[in-house]
């Protein structure tokens, strides 16, 4: 189930990049059973990902996942942007230097 989940975003990453010859520089996938995943990957276009993730308090009534990850991309600009998150039981948190703040 999460392999599927990631092959989505992998495939949704693919459509969305621009035209032209983009090649996977990196790609590494591990699934690590029931209650882990690690990937990342690399593209010729200078956009990044890795993800990982832990099931925490696994197979109890209080089973949640931890999901820690980053990703980044060449803006318009020419100016790569970087986004680090996590996503656990208090929400997805995203942190970078072109995200505003409250």
């Amino acid at each position: 189930m999460k392999f599927l989940v990631v092959l989505s975003f992998i495939v949704a990453a693919a459509l969305a990049a621009p035209a032209g010859d983009v090649e996977i520089l990196k790609s590494d996938f591990e699934n690590l059973g029931l209650d882990s995943y690690n990937f990342a990957y690399e593209q010729s276009d200078g956009q990044k990902r890795e993800e990982s993730a832990v099931v925490n308090n696994f197979g109890s009534e209080n089973e949640s996942i931890a999901i820690r990850g980053s990703f980044s991309f060449v803006g318009d600009d020419g100016q790569t942007y970087t986004v680090t998150y996590v996503a656990d039981e208090n929400g997805f948190q995203p942190s970078a230097a072109h995200i505003p703040t409250a």
